[in-house]
């Protein structure tokens, strides 16, 4: 076998075994604990709320390893399995050239995927999260999001998969760099236009009511120095119980969002360290430095395919005898998920000092207190375990687990659970 084909199979199988292994691991660590509740949550949390927690980690858990294994097999079938190829060769008796044969087969192997990743979605949203109270999809509302999703892929991505394929066989050595242009000026439109245009093709956006609380959260705008387009309210919950807050846009469209589970779930002054907290990523320059690394990140990536695109051994090894700039892509898009796994503690790392770092933003601006005790509603309501593996988290955890970073906030020692 050649030896780069080798070194991808050996790349996916480590991967996989590594992530077969971290989710063992929780698992083995979130049944430890199922029926003993960490003593800063002794009082606050009901021991069926607490076994419920674990439950729904250990449920998501094992359909995540069920993902993994999927998602392994369905890589190696697609590129050293000769699927990619085979698809290739089907397309080319149409007689077609590019870049149609390109959005041909790149379609065509979307397609394969999402079909095969579907009846995980549907367990997903209809067994396990139903299981668990939380969801509130609809049959038709899932249908309905699933057919927004593909236009919306096909409109966005499909002017740009054209252009890059163009950019590929006529922009002669330096397509990479057009490309990679191309792709930031769709990036930064889609962010633009996504909180005022996108999102309400899925979801109603009404601007918040409640006189009071709006005084609040503009006043604290205020003294952060913070300016949006308004503070609005998602109609979260037909779709799921689960409660959520965030930011979106960039410019003048920067909206503030609030999951109306979020409001009902919530007393006004822990919404408002909440508020505090997400307004500490954007005053810490959080969101300006993960966009910086992401652009860099693709830049390079985008260099790196503009070298492998023209070496036949990339083809080769990946399964597909034919090189093309279709080809190119699709191999790219595979082997890249498999390299940057390896990555994930280092970014994950960098997250949870973020919100530490915002924890402390919002201590300063608001109330420790009420933010320590609105996220303990939040880990009780979303079902959140208190007792992850030290190794799952560190790898994983984009936020630092819950014993921890209460303590800070209160400023105690992380007790042991």
């Amino acid at each position: 076998m050649y030896w780069p084909t080798t070194l991808f199979i050996a790349a996916v199988a480590v991967a996989t075994v590594m992530e077969l292994w971290l989710a063992t691991r929780q698992i083995g660590a979130v049944a430890a604990h199922r029926d003993r509740i960490p003593e800063p949550f002794a009082g606050r949390l009901s021991p069926d709320d607490h076994r419920k927690a674990a439950d729904y980690t250990i449920a998501k858990a094992r359909l995540g390893m069920l993902s993994s294994v999927i998602d392994a097999a369905v890589t190696l079938a697609l590129t050293v399995g000769g699927g990619i190829a085979a698809i290739d060769t089907l397309w080319r008796h149409t007689g077609w050239r590019e870049p149609w044969l390109g959005i041909a087969v790149i379609g065509t192997i979307a397609a394969v995927v999402a079909l095969i990743g579907l009846p995980l979605s549907l367990v997903r949203t209809f067994r396990t999260e139903a299981r668990f109270g939380f969801n509130r999809t609809t049959p038709m509302i899932f249908v309905a999001d699933l057919g927004k999703g593909v236009a919306l892929a096909a409109l966005l991505g499909g002017p740009l998969v054209l252009a890059v394929l163009l950019l590929m066989d006529h922009a002669g050595r330096w397509w990479w760099l057009a490309a990679f242009g191309c792709w930031l000026v769709v990036t930064l439109l889609i962010t633009w236009a996504w909180p005022a245009f996108i999102a309400p093709l899925f979801n109603k956006f009404s601007p918040l009511e409640d006189a009071s609380l709006k005084g609040r959260i503009e006043a604290l705008l205020t003294r952060c120095g913070f300016r949006s387009s308004g503070v609005f309210v998602v109609d979260g919950s037909r779709r799921s119980a689960h409660g959520n807050a965030y930011f979106t846009g960039i410019g003048r469209q920067k909206r503030i969002v609030f999951f109306d589970t979020l409001l009902q779930q919530l007393a006004a002054a822990e919404i408002e360290a909440v508020l505090a907290h997400e307004l500490g990523h954007f005053r810490l320059r959080h969101v300006r430095q993960r966009l910086i690394v992401s652009f860099v990140v693709m830049l390079v990536g985008f260099a790196l395919l503009g070298w492998l695109a023209g070496k036949p051994d990339f083809y080769r090894a990946l399964g597909v005898p034919t090189p093309s700039a279709h080809a190119a892509l699709i191999l790219f898009a595979m082997a890249v998920p498999v390299a940057t796994f390896f990555t994930t503690p280092l970014s994950s790392l960098w997250s949870r000092r973020h919100e530490f770092a915002a924890d402390r933003f919002a201590s300063q601006n608001a109330s420790a207190q009420e933010l320590a005790s609105a996220l303990v509603k939040l880990y009780r309501d979303n079902a959140s375990t208190l007792t992850p593996d030290p190794l799952y988290t560190a790898f994983y955890y984009s936020h630092p687990p819950a014993l921890e970073r209460i303590a800070r906030l209160t400023g105690a020692a992380p007790a042991s659970s």
